[in-house]
């Protein structure tokens, strides 16, 4: 099913409208959709779609040429002897006419030779900019796609002519997967899922929130079963310190110190590697006080887990392992998650909240969004607008109860611990 995405297909357009050389940047983290949307983008184009893989640098020259060959010379059985040779073809039949080409899973061409940003941008310099080419580059960790691709210091740096983080849906996007849902459920469903597609899809409409969380999740044979730890696996040499990072995360552990002790990783600067690496995934998410002028610098940092379906996975799925294995699944839904549902959505309730911020119409433009606390008090939602001059604060309650006036005098006496801060470090 492909959803939305209105903004990014119209990113593409733009460049392709140009009908000139043009080198877009497309990343964002597995599952999220990329590969649909340029399918979708590519539908009715002329174009070459190349996914590739974990090999060599040779089979990867290899797996190009065939495709190449068959998109433009009607035969895969022509091998290139080099990305020179491969890309000089593709330089002339773009020549006089536009030509999509889509490396998919850039990162994996990388990998398979440090070298190949430099290759490329050295193709791009001397053969494909007076074409009429549009190469799309699409990669999937983020980090290596920043620091390889976008990157100052990085060869391509300066040839781009457009980029995109894909980012998951957000709560208002999801509404075509789970039409018949009622709020609530949604709500509880974004909380386990998120708003990555390819877990969207998982769920049947026509089925109870329950019985979808039993099928597609705890079930042995379902898809979300194991998703997270094939992810791991495929993302991370070495998993068990990042398995032991998330499981610290998702029992609440938010600080550096006392996540590497739950971790049995020490001080706080062992886990610091395996924290930067989860956030270069978009798995983990640090959060400081939205009034923190210099975030990076702040040290009030908190890490959680960013991505709900990991938090739900390793909060409920990783520790019942083997009583799922066991055939006991429906225990497990009945005894450890149902009476902890609500709970755990709250969290996720608060983030939909802050994203709802965003859309609204407010009397200033919001610079920042996210919370706020001290050592005393914390409140849900803080919109910062561009002189710091305006704000907008909020709870947020996740409950069955109505609320009363208490909390919105709550709120008052949180908002003017707020301002008496004074100037914002």
């Amino acid at each position: 099913m492909f959803v939305n995405r209105e903004r990014e297909l119209a990113a593409l357009e733009a460049c392709y409208a140009t009908d000139k050389a043009e080198l877009f940047v497309l990343y964002g983290r597995r599952r999220v959709g990329k590969t649909e949307l340029l399918r979708t983008f590519c539908r009715d184009k002329r174009h070459i779609f190349f996914v590739a893989d974990l090999g060599s640098e040779a089979t990867q020259l290899a797996a190009f040429s065939r495709v190449v060959g068959q998109q433009l010379l009607g035969s895969g059985e022509i091998g290139f002897p080099s990305w020179d040779a491969v890309f000089d073809l593709l330089a002339r039949s773009s020549r006089n006419e536009r030509l999509v080409v889509v490396l998919d899973e850039f990162s994996y061409l990388a990998q398979s030779n440090p070298a190949f940003p430099s290759i490329l941008q050295r193709l791009w310099d001397t053969q494909l900019r007076e074409s009429r080419i549009m190469l799309i580059l699409c990669g999937s960790y983020i980090g290596l796609m920043e620091r390889d691709v976008l990157a100052y210091r990085a060869p391509l740096y300066g040839r781009r002519s457009g980029q995109w983080l894909l980012t998951p849906l957000s709560f208002d996007q999801i509404g075509p997967f789970l039409p018949t849902y009622a709020p609530a459920d949604r709500v509880r469903a974004y909380a386990i899922l998120g708003g990555t597609p390819a877990y969207l899809t998982r769920f049947d409409p026509r089925r109870s929130l329950g019985d979808n969380i039993l099928t597609a999740i705890l079930s042995p044979q379902g898809y979300l079963y194991d998703e997270a730890r094939f992810l791991l696996l495929q993302e991370v040499r070495e998993p068990r310190s990042y398995f032991a990072v998330l499981e610290a995360l998702a029992q609440g552990r938010t600080r550096p110190n006392e996540i590497a002790q739950k971790a049995g990783m020490g001080g706080s600067a062992a886990a610091m590697p395996t924290l930067k690496t989860l956030m270069d995934l978009r798995l983990v998410e640090r959060h400081v006080p939205v009034t923190e002028r210099h975030p990076h610098k702040s040290r009030k940092g908190l890490y959680r887990i960013g991505d709900p379906y990991f938090r739900f996975w390793f909060r409920f799925v990783h520790p019942q392992r083997s009583a799922l294995e066991e055939g006991r699944a429906q225990a497990v839904l009945e005894q450890q998650i149902l009476p902890a549902l609500d709970h755990f959505t709250s969290l996720t309730f608060e983030e939909i909240c802050r994203q709802h911020v965003w859309r609204m119409a407010l009397p200033f433009v919001p610079q920042r969004v996210g919370a706020w606390w001290d050592r005393h008090t914390e409140i849900d939602v803080v919109a910062v607008g561009e002189a710091e001059d305006a704000l907008l604060v909020g709870e947020c309650k996740w409950s069955a109860r109505p609320v009363g006036t208490n909390i919105l005098d709550d709120l008052k006496r949180k908002a003017a611990r707020l301002l008496g801060q004074g100037t914002w470090s």
